[in-house]
């Protein structure tokens, strides 16, 4: 059993700033990918981010190429999602997740979900 907690949101201004923190605890054992998904209000769940354990290989949604860096600390089981120049499409509560297989971009490829981080882009 994996357990993930998120850290990090808030609110901010366009074209600020925020990093995400997804603290993983248990026996991670099985995990090869981490990976940042949000939902908006009235939206379904979008991927954002992934990124492989052991490599840092990482791949991103189009919409998020060039601002987002997604990256890795594993002496802490810590995974980072650095947020820049965001805008107020960028408002959604974004979910850390883990699971086994490598970098999927489904929601339904991971097998761990955290409770979500409020993101919050005023214009």
């Amino acid at each position: 059993q994996v357990h993930l907690v998120e850290s990090g949101g808030g609110l901010v201004q366009t074209g600020g700033s925020l990093r995400l923190s997804c603290g993983a605890s248990g026996r991670p054992f099985n995990i090869l990918s981490m990976a940042w998904f949000r939902q908006a209000p009235g939206k379904e769940r979008e991927f954002v981010a992934a990124i492989m354990w052991r490599h840092g290989s990482a791949r991103y949604a189009d919409f998020v190429k060039g601002r987002f860096t997604m990256s890795k600390d594993n002496a802490k089981n810590t995974a980072l999602l650095e947020m820049n120049a965001l805008t107020p499409d960028d408002t959604a509560v974004y979910y850390c997740a883990a699971g086994p297989r490598v970098v999927p971009t489904t929601s339904s490829e991971y097998d761990y979900w955290g409770q979500g981080t409020q993101v919050t882009v005023s214009s």
